[in-house]
């Protein structure tokens, strides 16, 4: 008994002078940075008794003695060493965070980060660039719009399609949240912002296919932003023709309380009374968003993003005339308007994250989120057109004028449609290092979704006096040469009420691993997702379905003397319904929609050299999909209708390229290739092109200066695209329409004078106070190409021909912008 006194007596003196040793230890963490607050990884960091390095954000967290004066020390090849003392008290956690100036200098920022092309596929973008590139709709997906395999038409429209995939088939997370776009938007002009705001914006990466089990349960893309952690205050503000932001971040005193705001505001009335149709347009598009972070200690970090946006669209357009035709056989549409469209939509963004960290191998994360939109779109538009022949004599008096008419006609449009939606998201989410080689990602989710929709929409089409019936009824219409006894309806009709509920779990186990084959590095990535959902409306409720996505990545550096890296990925991708996936042309919702079922598969090689003794990089990638259960559509502008019938198989194929480098010294620009072919084959009719089939695409995104006055720059958008298919009136038959718009080519410029950046101005003491100024001049559309995103359809009274008549976009618009941050 007295020996196990002792025992207990000496286990208990161990534990309180452990405790005592372990009490005298204190902890250091934060994010190291570089002159432009980005972070920097691979750091050493390192005291007099221990080390470690920054992760892939820049970030730490180093165990030091407390009671002493201890000298920290970062230290990076390409940076200059800092030391910072420090002196803590037992168990204090303390946040520094050291900003690293470079060794070498350079003329500009680099437009893409220094890992350009990161090793998973994923493509990191500098912020930096998306405040510099112009374009008419400048932001993320302008900068977006330039890489490989993405494709858009409409400079108007924040939307994108990745190799062959519709607007619909893309993942954006902003802060591992996922952003939802407003359902009844149907024209890039109504869009106003996107959702990411590039004021507030750290990193950015694009993955163009073959990505992570991680991600969500799309078809084509992942769009993946992260929001700045402020670690000190910052403002800044943007002013141009179209509208501007003004943001600001700051940091509490001891570094636990964070916050960065921004407001946007944007007008597109110089861009759209650019267009041939005379309007009185007043748009007004707003948004404010702002998130706070908290760090409780250096375990535990709360944080809240959130959004408030409104979209005020006032439309009453006039006159139109489009000139098209032949050089010999002009012809020209004219239309007079009546009417107005008045559209609204707001949305409300909320989401709660919060991330523990018990130690450097173990992360979890909780994330609760709500979206609501309210929407609502009404218009009544009548209008009456002439065509008709146009005088090409250019000698004569009445030269361009429409000199004999041989079609008149008009077409009137309603609508009346309104839709409420909440989104609510709850997710849990780990990762776990289990050693230096292996690693493990894991989440569960469940989305709750309810959509109160009303659709009344109806159009009149009448030609030359006779009206003309939908399209869809078994009526044969040949007025005037025989009488029509059918029922008169409109031409088009939709008519529904909806109140959907749908329920999803879905859930990912993702494995990271990496290993050697002799003297070469390989990494492999293997996960599976899974979603089990449900969908109920007005009361009837569907089957409940499950769908796997297994994917996998196979990764190759080898130890040669050229830099090269090749890539393997192969997956299941499955893309559930979403609501709009759910509505068929006539309104209804059917709730037994399938997923979309798809294979792919990714070979993508990377290539890094020298020439001109200045860095480049080439990346290839050539890529295949089969897809099955097919959810067929069409698409009038950017709105997408679904048939909503799963009834179709498709594919894709096609090969990207991007070359980037410094083709002027110090500056960084690339060129950009792609070819693809996709097809679709619906109940087994043959394979026509889908709406997507955007054969060929070339991108330029060049930046210069003046060598003699280094201040001076220019930034050049450049894209060329093939014609879409989709020159086909609404509702019709896809079998029997396949010709295809005309090419899109468009070059947008900008030429800004620098006041001041991280490089330039130091010397001028009125902006002592300012980190950047300058001043910018813009020229979009700069050859005034007219591209069409649409053709509005004629019918010629006496041949009975239908004339597809170009819906043309944007002429050339300039555009002055003001910049400055402190």
């Amino acid at each position: 008994m007295s020996l196990n006194i002792k025992s207990i007596r000496f286990i208990l003196f161990f534990v309180l002078i452990s405790s005592f040793s372990f009490a005298q230890k204190a902890r250091i963490k934060g994010i190291v940075l570089n002159e432009s607050n980005q972070p920097i990884e691979n750091v050493s960091v390192s005291s007099p008794t221990s080390n470690t390095v920054t992760n892939n954000n820049g970030f730490y967290i180093l165990e030091i003695d407390a009671n002493t004066e201890v000298t920290i020390t970062y230290s990076q090849n390409n940076f200059k060493k800092s030391t910072y003392k420090v002196k803590l008290k037992p168990n204090e956690d303390f946040e520094w965070n050291p900003i690293l100036g470079t060794i070498t200098e350079t003329i500009e920022t680099v437009v893409i980060t220094g890992k350009n092309r990161k090793i998973n596929g994923a493509t990191a973008v500098s912020p930096v660039l998306l405040r510099r590139i112009p374009g008419g709709n400048a932001g993320v997906e302008n900068l977006i719009k330039t890489l490989p395999g993405v494709y858009s038409n409409n400079e108007l429209s924040t939307s994108y399609a990745v190799r062959g995939g519709n607007y619909d088939e893309n993942l954006v997370y902003v802060n591992e949240i996922e952003v939802y776009r407003p359902f009844l938007v149907r024209s890039g002009q109504q869009e106003g912002l996107s959702f990411t705001n590039t004021d507030l914006v750290q990193n950015i990466d694009f993955y163009a296919g073959g990505f992570q089990a991680k991600y969500g349960d799309k078809l084509s893309s992942v769009l993946d932003i992260a929001y700045r952690n402020p670690k000190a205050f910052h403002a800044g503000l943007e002013a141009s023709l179209m509208g501007g932001s003004i943001f600001a971040e700051g940091v509490s005193k001891n570094q636990k309380w964070s916050n960065i705001t921004g407001i946007r505001y944007r007008n597109n009335s110089l861009l759209v009374k650019s267009q041939e149709t005379e309007t009185n347009y007043k748009p007004s598009f707003l948004d404010v968003q702002s998130m706070f972070n908290f760090n409780l200690n250096t375990k535990w970090n709360f944080s809240f993003l959130g959004n408030i946006a409104q979209n005020n669209y006032k439309y009453q357009p006039t006159t139109r005339q489009t000139n098209f035709g032949t050089v010999s056989e002009p012809i020209a549409l004219l239309i007079d308007y009546e009417g107005q469209e008045k559209d609204k939509y707001t949305t409300f963004f909320g989401a709660i994250k919060s991330v523990y960290e018990p130690n450097k191998n173990n992360k979890y994360r909780y994330i609760s989120s709500a979206y609501h939109t309210v929407e609502q779109e009404y218009y009544d538009i009548l209008a009456q057109y002439r065509l008709g022949e146009v005088d090409a004599n250019i000698g004569s008096e009445t030269f361009g004028d429409v000199i004999f008419s041989r079609g008149i006609g008009s077409q009137l449009n309603h609508a009346r449609n309104n839709l409420d939606a909440l989104i609510v998201t709850n997710e849990l989410k780990g990762n776990h290092k289990l050693n230096d080689n292996n690693g493990i990602e894991w989440s569960f989710k469940h989305n709750f979704e309810n959509i109160r929709d009303r659709v009344v929409e109806w159009e009149v089409v009448d030609s030359a006096g006779f009206s003309l019936p939908n399209p869809l009824l078994e009526y044969v219409n040949d007025q005037p040469y025989n009488p029509y006894y059918g029922p008169l309806a409109p031409y088009q009709n939709v008519r529904a009420k909806n109140n959907t509920t749908i329920n999803r779990f879905s859930a990912y186990l993702n494995w990271n691993h990496e290993g050697n084959l002799g003297e070469h590095t390989y990494y492999v990535n293997a996960g599976v997702r899974g979603q089990s959902w449900m969908v109920s409306n007005n009361g009837i409720s569907g089957d409940n379905q499950l769908t796997f996505s297994p994917r996998a990545q196979f990764i190759l550096k080898p130890k040669w003397e050229k830099e090269m890296i090749f890539r393997f990925s192969v997956g299941v991708y499955n893309q559930p319904p979403f609501y709009r996936e759910l509505r068929a042309n006539d309104g209804s919702v059917n709730p037994n929609v399938k997923d979309q079922k798809s294979i792919h598969f990714v070979l993508g090689h990377d290539y890094s050299f020298k020439m001109w003794e200045r860095p480049f990089k080439l990346v290839s990638e050539a890529y295949y999909k089969t897809m099955n259960d097919v959810n067929t559509y069409t698409i009038d502008n950017v709105r997408i209708r679904y048939r909503a019938n799963n009834d179709a198989t498709a594919y894709v194929y096609g090969i990207d390229g991007r070359l980037n480098g410094e083709f002027v010294p110090g500056v960084e620009s690339w060129f950009t290739f792609g070819y693809l072919k996709t097809e679709e084959n619906q109940n087994g009719r043959g394979n026509i092109a889908r709406p997507t089939d955007q054969r060929l695409k070339f991108a330029i995104l060049f930046q210069d200066y003046m060598p003699n006055i280094p201040s001076l720059k220019m930034y050049l958008n450049l894209v060329y695209n093939t014609g879409l298919p989709g020159g086909s009136p609404a509702y019709a038959d896809a079998y029997d329409y396949q010709m295809r718009l005309n090419d899109y080519r468009r070059a947008d410029a900008g030429f800004s004078y620098v006041f001041k950046d991280a490089k330039l101005g130091a010397h001028r003491k009125w902006l002592a106070n300012f980190t950047e100024m300058s001043l910018g001049f813009e020229i979009y559309n700069m050859f005034n190409n007219q591209n069409s995103i649409t053709n509005t359809w004629v019918r010629d009274v006496y041949t009975k021909t239908q004339y597809g008549v170009p819906n043309y976009l944007t002429t050339r618009t300039f555009n002055l912008k003001l910049s400055m941050r402190i």
